[in-house]
């Protein structure tokens, strides 16, 4: 497992800074590193680790102006943190940069593969085999669309990639569509892993359009021009956890708006799982959606009954157990007028190691609480992902091989109910839905090779 990011591409005026602003749009996907490759004769990339600001606050941007421009923000859940993206590399007499969110399954045989051919690489991290991928059947068709069929014929896995490369800047996302994207244009073209980033520069009333990248599709771009083609397309597979817990409230995924989908696995977790309290409340951020939605539904008051410092980051995207654990302390305090004395529904988008959830019902306990019920807006997080989510080992998941009621004792809470797989499927409302991590069934795309 590689990484859980977020990326941009623009062909505009000013693309470098305009991918600045779509990065700390997108922040929220990756908190470890940022960067942007531009073209001016050649590829020029400023990358390094720490948050959008702090990368480029030293008139970084200045040295990167260009009409193409690529972007990424990182989170890494293995390997190097000192790997930044765009990550620069080579192969048969040809530079590109390349910027991945996702994680190729067949990476570790078919980078052997490729080494057997005398290709050298330069990195740890799967990405740089999609950048080698296509030099090598560019070299070989020279043709763009050509080496892409080729690459998805090869690669399996989770891919929305940006390339830079000969003024050139080509996206695609892969024939199964696992990790989201999308693509709009104005007064130039964008591309961003959510449509929420686009819309700074994409005026949808003055005729500016936005929507998704269809899987298998590819988009090849210069300064002068722009084709598109979907080269390849599988039964489509979309993370579930996207709509669980990854992406923005106000993004929209393959048709599917985040905030109400959250909205309505609350109602549908009221219905399956109503529980008897005073007062609900909700993890901060992303679980406050499904909070709302129980809190519809049910009929019990919602009040904010955690506070969250805004200048801690996400604890789920935070390498470490130690510092997840102490960023949870300093990140959530609860409100104690609006719970002690009350019995407290708990709403939150998921539970997977079981920490934070853990020291959350200690804190409202400690904070006066009289009761503590737990309701989780997805099932049970049972099984490892292999496409990209920081889910590596069954070991790690609280949930993998106990039942809800050992979780409960886990946690401390007083009851605890999670959404059926059935309850999650209504409130998203659409198929194609990768629901690995929760099932266990695999697509089989990713893994025929």
């Amino acid at each position: 497992m590689r990484e859980k990011c977020g990326v941009f591409a623009a062909v505009s005026e000013n693309a470098a800074r305009k991918a600045y602003y779509a990065l700390i749009a997108l922040q929220h996907r990756g908190q470890e590193s940022a960067g942007i490759s531009v073209w001016r004769h050649r590829i020029k990339t400023v990358a390094g680790r720490g948050l959008v600001p702090e990368v480029f606050r030293n008139g970084e941007l200045a040295k990167l102006r260009s009409n193409l421009a690529i972007a990424h923000v990182r989170y890494s859940t293995s390997g190097s943190l000192t790997e930044t993206q765009p990550l620069e590399t080579g192969c048969c007499g040809k530079r590109i940069a390349v910027a991945h969110n996702g994680t190729l399954t067949n990476f570790l045989p078919l980078r052997r593969e490729y080494e057997g051919r005398g290709v050298k690489f330069h990195h740890s991290v799967d990405s740089e085999l999609l950048g080698v991928s296509f030099l090598w059947h560019l070299k070989e068709m020279g043709d763009e669309f050509e080496a892409m069929r080729a690459v998805f014929n090869e690669v399996k896995g989770a891919y929305s990639v940006a390339f830079l490369f000969d003024g050139k800047i080509l996206v695609a996302r892969d024939p199964v569509g696992f990790r989201p994207l999308s693509y709009g244009f104005g007064d130039g073209h964008y591309f961003a892993s959510e449509d929420s980033a686009l819309r700074p520069f994409v005026d949808e009333s003055e005729g500016g359009k936005i929507r998704d990248v269809e899987p298998g599709e590819v988009f090849l771009l210069d300064e002068n021009s722009i084709e598109s083609r979907v080269l390849a397309k599988e039964k489509h597979h979309s993370c579930v956890f996207e709509y669980i817990y990854f992406a923005r409230p106000d993004s929209t995924l393959d048709g599917v708006n985040v905030y109400t989908a959250r909205v309505r696995m609350g109602r549908e977790l009221a219905r399956e799982s109503p529980a008897q309290g005073d007062v609900v409340i909700a993890v901060p951020d992303s679980g406050r959606a499904a909070a709302l939605g129980f809190s519809k539904e049910s009929g019990i008051p919602y009040s904010e009954g955690l506070i969250k410092n805004r200048y801690i980051g996400r604890t789920f995207i935070t390498p470490g157990q130690f510092y997840r654990e102490l960023k949870v302390r300093l990140k959530l305090s609860p409100v104690r007028e609006v719970v002690v004395g009350k019995r407290v529904v708990l709403v939150d988008d998921s539970i997977v190691r079981g920490t934070t959830m853990r020291r959350i019902v200690a804190m409202l306990r400690k904070a006066g609480a009289r009761e503590v019920h737990v309701r989780i807006a997805s099932p049970p997080i049972r099984h490892p992902c292999y496409m990209g989510v920081d889910i590596p080992t069954r070991h790690e998941l609280i949930a993998a091989f106990g039942s809800v009621e050992k979780v409960r004792e886990a946690i401390g809470a007083d009851s605890l109910a999670y959404l059926s797989v059935e309850g999650l499927k209504k409130a998203v409302g659409r198929s194609g839905l990768c629901m690995a991590c929760l099932t266990g069934e695999y697509p089989e795309w990713a893994f025929r090779f």
